[in-house]
C-alpha cells in the first residue's frame, strides 16, 4: 500500500523546530497550497463524438456567460471525436479542416481567448475507442498515439493545448501493460515539454486497470480509478455515481496535487434528481476529485447550474490541502460518514450519505474526526445556514438515499511531533493501527520531486513545491501501524525536511490480523478492490489493504469491501475473498478468544493454506484444528 503527501494547510505543530526536535508552534501562513483538481467541462457524456468547432464554441461560451468560469470551470476539454485517425507523410496528425476551421490550433486559440485551458485527447493504443466503440461516427482506425507518443504530445503542446486526456481502449485490447504504457506517455510528455516550455496536464483514463493508485502520482496528474459511470445515451443512477464514488477510495495515494478520479459528472444530465445531483457534487467534492461537468451547458437548468455552481460546495473540492477524505464512522449498515481534512486548523468536510431505503438519524462524531470534544460550530453546505455550536457531535435526519454536506470549525486533537533525520522519520507512535495526517516542515528553493514509502507500503511520488527558502508545510494522509515502530522513508531529491506532526484520525482505526506461525498478516494483493480476489500472508506494513475494521460481526477493508467466504462456501479449502459488503452470513466472522475466526455459515476457521509462511500463501477455511496456521492475533 502506499503513502501519499497532499499539500497542506497548516497544522499546530506540537512542534519541530528544523532538525532539532520540539519546539515552536506555527500558523496556517505556513502551508503551501497544492495545485487543485481540475474543474471544467468535457465534451463525451453529451455529443459523443458528434463534436466540431462550433459544438465546442459554444459549450465554451455558455461555460463564461453561465458563471461556470466565475465559479472556478476553466478547462473545456475535447474528447473523442475529433479525429478520425488521419496522419501525413510525416506521421502528424490531420483534421478535417470542414469542422475544425483552422485546424486544433483555432480552437485552442478560442478557449485561450475567453480565458479558459484547452484538453484534448487521444488513446494509449494504436486504435482509440472511436475504432472499437463507435459512436455518432464510423469505425476510425489508426486513432491511437501508439508509435507516436513523443510526436504527438509534442504536436498537442505546439497547437497549444494545456490538457490531454489518454483513453485505454486500444491499449486494453492489445494487452498493453498500463503501469509502463502510461510511464512512457507519461516520459514522452515531459519530453516534448524540454522542447516546448508548455505544459501538457496528463490524464490517465484506463478506468482503474492495474490499480492506479499505485503508481499514477509523478506518472499523470489525475488516474481514473473505474469505469464510466454511464456510456452515451444512457441515463445516469445514484447506484453507479455511487459505485464510481467507493471504487476511488484511496485516500493514501491523493497529494501534492495527483488525484483519484472517479469520472465525470453526471450532474444534470437524465436520470439524477436535483438532490441526487448535490449528493454527487458532495461526495466528489469531498473526495477532492475533478470537477469536470458532462451536461450540456446551453441548455442546462436553474437548478443545474446553481449546483454546479455552489462556491462553499467547489471550496471544498479546491481546499489548498489536496486531502481526500475518509469514511470515518458506519454505525449501521448504509449509514457512512466521511471526513476531509481541510487547510487551516481544525477544519473538516464532513458528508453524511444513507444508502437506506428509509430517513435515518446520523450522528459524526469529533473524536472520529481527529477533533477534541470541545464544542464546534457546524455549518450546513447546501442549505448556506449555520447549524450552532455543539459539543462532542452533533446529529441530522438524513433523508433515504440522500445526504448532508456539513463543514465543521473545531479544535484540532493533540498531534505527536518527530525531528527528521536525514530524510527519514523513525519511531513514529500510533494509538491504533489506521489512518492519520502527516504534515512534513521542509524548506526548497525549487519544485523538488521525491518518493515516500511507509513501512514498507507502496512507494509514492510526491512534489514538494518551492517555499521561497523559508520552513512551510505539506500533508498526506498515511497509514499508520499500533505501536512505535512506524517509519516514514523519503528517497530521490527530497528537500531540507525538518520535522513531521501526525494527527491520528480515529474513525479510521482497525487491526491488523496476524498470523501466529508466519508473524505475516491478512493482506489484500496490490491494494486491489475487485471482488473476489483471495487474501494472503504478506509482511505487515500497516497498508490500508491490511487494516481490518470489525464492524457488525464483519472485517471491512479499504471503505466498502469485507472479507467473505467465497459462494458461501462450507468445504475445506473454499477460498476467503474480498467482496462488496452485503451483510450475509458468509461474512461474518467470530473473534474467538483462543485466537482462532471462524465464519458463521460454516464453522470452519481461518486458515494459511497449507500451514504455509510465505508472502503469497493463500488464506483459506478449514477445519478448525488448533494448528498455529489457525491462530491470528489482532494489533
Amino acid at each position: 500500500m502506499k503513502l501519499r503527501l497532499g499539500l497542506s494547510a497548516f497544522l499546530l505543530i506540537a512542534g519541530v523546530v528544523p532538525g532539532t526536535g520540539p519546539a515552536a508552534a506555527s500558523t496556517t501562513a505556513d502551508e503551501v497550497a497544492v495545485s487543485p483538481p481540475v474543474m471544467g467541462w468535457a465534451s463525451w457524456n453529451t455529443f459523443a463524438a458528434k463534436i466540431d468547432y462550433n459544438t465546442i464554441k459554444a459549450q465554451a461560451d455558455a461555460l463564461v456567460s453561465s458563471g461556470m468560469k466565475d465559479a472556478g470551470y476553466n478547462h473545456v476539454n475535447i474528447d473523442e471525436g475529433w479525429w478520425q485517425g488521419t496522419r501525413d507523410s510525416a506521421g502528424n496528425i490531420t483534421v478535417d479542416t470542414a469542422e475544425w476551421p483552422g485546424g486544433m490550433p483555432a480552437i485552442a486559440d478560442y478557449l485561450h481567448s475567453k480565458g479558459l485551458k484547452a484538453g484534448i485527447y487521444t488513446d494509449a493504443g494504436r486504435d482509440g475507442c472511436g475504432y472499437y466503440y463507435p459512436t455518432g461516427r464510423p469505425a476510425a482506425p489508426g486513432s491511437g498515439s501508439e508509435g507516436h507518443y513523443l510526436q504527438d504530445m509534442l504536436q498537442f503542446q505546439r497547437w497549444g493545448f494545456d490538457f490531454v486526456k489518454v483513453d485505454w481502449c486500444g491499449g486494453d485490447v492489445e494487452g498493453l501493460d498500463p503501469q509502463s504504457t502510461y510511464r512512457a506517455i507519461s516520459d514522452a510528455n515531459k519530453a516534448a515539454t524540454a522542447q516546448t516550455g508548455r505544459t501538457l496536464t496528463l490524464s490517465i483514463c484506463n478506468w482503474g486497470k492495474k490499480n492506479p493508485w499505485n503508481w499514477g502520482a509523478g506518472t499523470g496528474a489525475m488516474w481514473r480509478t473505474s469505469t464510466d459511470i454511464i456510456y452515451y445515451g444512457q441515463s445516469a443512477t445514484l447506484g453507479q455515481v455511487l459505485t464510481n464514488f467507493d471504487q476511488a477510495q484511496h485516500p493514501v495515494s491523493q497529494h501534492t496535487g495527483y488525484v483519484n478520479d472517479p469520472d465525470m459528472l453526471t450532474v444534470g444530465m437524465p436520470g439524477l434528481t436535483d438532490a441526487q445531483a448535490r449528493t454527487e457534487m458532495s461526495l466528489w467534492s469531498v473526495s477532492g476529485a475533478p470537477l469536470l461537468a458532462g451536461n450540456n451547458l446551453a441548455t442546462m437548468s436553474a437548478a443545474t447550474k446553481a449546483i454546479l455552481t455552489n462556491r462553499e460546495v467547489i471550496a471544498v473540492d479546491q481546499d489548498p490541502r489536496g486531502l481526500q477524505g475518509v469514511k470515518v464512522a458506519e454505525d449501521a449498515a448504509g449509514l457512512q460518514v466521511y471526513a476531509k481534512v481541510l487547510s487551516g486548523s481544525g477544519k473538516r468536510a464532513v458528508v453524511l450519505l444513507n444508502r437506506t431505503p428509509a430517513a435515518a438519524t446520523m450522528n459524526v462524531r469529533w473524536a472520529d474526526l481527529g477533533l477534541t470534544p470541545a464544542a464546534a460550530t457546524v455549518r450546513n453546505v447546501w442549505g448556506a445556514s449555520n447549524a450552532g455550536s455543539f459539543a462532542t457531535g452533533y446529529s441530522v435526519t438524513v433523508p433515504a438515499n440522500d445526504s448532508v454536506l456539513l463543514t465543521v470549525q473545531g479544535t484540532d486533537a493533540a498531534s505527536a511531533s518527530y525531528p527528521a533525520t536525514g530524510s527519514r522519520f523513525t519511531g513514529i507512535t500510533a494509538p491504533a493501527t489506521g489512518l492519520a495526517v502527516a504534515t512534513f516542515f521542509y524548506t526548497a528553493t525549487a519544485t523538488q520531486p521525491a518518493t515516500l514509502a511507509v513501512n514498507g507500503q507502496q512507494p509514492t511520488a510526491v512534489a514538494f513545491p518551492a517555499t521561497g527558502g523559508t520552513p512551510k508545510t505539506v500533508s498526506a494522509v498515511v497509514s499508520l501501524g499500533k505501536g512505535n515502530a512506524n517509519t516514514l522513508t523519503f528517497s530521490g531529491t527530497p528537500p531540507q525536511l525538518s520535522g513531521v506532526s501526525i494527527l491520528p484520525l480515529p474513525g479510521t482505526h482497525g487491526v491488523q490480523v496476524v498470523g501466529a506461525q508466519s508473524g505475516r498478516c491478512v493482506d489484500v494483493n496490490d491494494n486491489g478492490i475487485a471482488n473476489g480476489i483471495q487474501a494472503q500472508l504478506w509482511d505487515c506494513a500497516a497498508g490500508p489493504n491490511q487494516t481490518w475494521v470489525p464492524a457488525r460481526g464483519q472485517l471491512v477493508v479499504n471503505g466498502t469491501k469485507c472479507l467473505d467466504a467465497y459462494n458461501s462456501g462450507t468445504a475445506n479449502g473454499t477460498a476467503v475473498v474480498v467482496w462488496d459488503c452485503n451483510g450475509q452470513r458468509n461474512q461474518q466472522w467470530t473473534l474467538n478468544a483462543n485466537g482462532t475466526i471462524t465464519n458463521a455459515v460454516s464453522g470452519l476457521c481461518l486458515d494459511a493454506s497449507g500451514a504455509a509462511t510465505a508472502n503469497g500463501t493463500k488464506i483459506i477455511l478449514w477445519a478448525c484444528g488448533g494448528g498455529a496456521n489457525q491462530q491470528w492475533t489482532r494489533r
